[in-house]
């Protein structure tokens, strides 16, 4: 579970990711990552990464969706260190990620994460 100081909650801090955050993708996953502060927050020191997902209808029912975020959550989590702080980052599942695999995902995720951070490590 990815902890709640870590979690995109909020319908505009989702559009600003996608609309001003760069974009990286795969025939499965689309990453948006925005560097830098926090539109809502006062300082812009020591903000924590937060991530949201999108998973829509067309990568399967209820049950394959559920399976999909959970994957991404659990994958991302692990990858938050990555991030430099304060970034915000927006995990979008296109159709073929249902059928995908653990391995697959993380891969596509990895790949992903590697072209945005362009092997900056914080």
């Amino acid at each position: 579970m990815l902890p709640p100081e870590n979690r995109l909650r909020r319908r505009e801090d989702f559009a600003t990711v996608v609309r001003r955050g760069r974009r990286a993708g795969s025939r499965r996953l689309v990453v948006h990552l925005s560097s830098g502060t926090d539109p809502h927050a006062g300082r812009e020191s020591s903000l924590p990464v937060r991530a949201g997902f999108v998973v829509s209808k067309a990568v399967g029912n209820a049950v394959v969706r559920n399976r999909v975020q959970r994957r991404l959550r659990h994958l991302i989590r692990a990858r938050l260190f990555r991030m430099p702080p304060g970034s915000l980052v927006v995990v979008r599942a296109l159709p073929g990620a249902g059928t995908a695999g653990h391995e697959q995902l993380a891969r596509d995720l990895d790949a992903a994460l590697e072209r945005l951070l362009g092997g900056v490590r914080q």
